[in-house]
């Protein structure tokens, strides 16, 4: 698990389960589960880091889409609908993918 130094195993699984049906992840739920949100704002960057597969600097749509395989390489992929809320929620500017400070406001929103 790539978040292993920085999420609890546990805490992970029991996040990923609460959203294993489609259509029932959110973003808030979800990081307050994995005990994202009460993380550092460094720890909040490694893990921006992790997310951004492409190193491109922004989180996209298509790495939000495989975002829960970031913390369980068996995870589902989010849903189209999943997704487009997921991208909304964190694109602040508008210009369609999620920087680090927006995904940094959106964990600890």
């Amino acid at each position: 698990m790539a978040f292993a130094s920085i999420l609890n195993e546990a805490e992970v699984k029991a996040a990923l389960a609460g959203c294993a049906a489609a259509d029932s992840f959110n973003h808030k739920t979800f990081f307050k589960a994995c005990g994202m949100s009460g993380k550092s704002a460094d720890e909040v960057k490694k893990a921006f880091y992790i997310i951004d597969q492409d190193n491109s600097g922004f989180i996209e749509e298509e790495e939000l889409k495989l975002f829960l395989q970031n913390f369980s390489a068996g995870a589902r992929a989010l849903t189209d609908k999943e997704t487009a809320a997921f991208l909304i929620a964190g694109d602040s500017d508008g210009d369609g993918k999620i920087g680090v400070e927006e995904f940094a406001a959106m964990v600890k929103a």
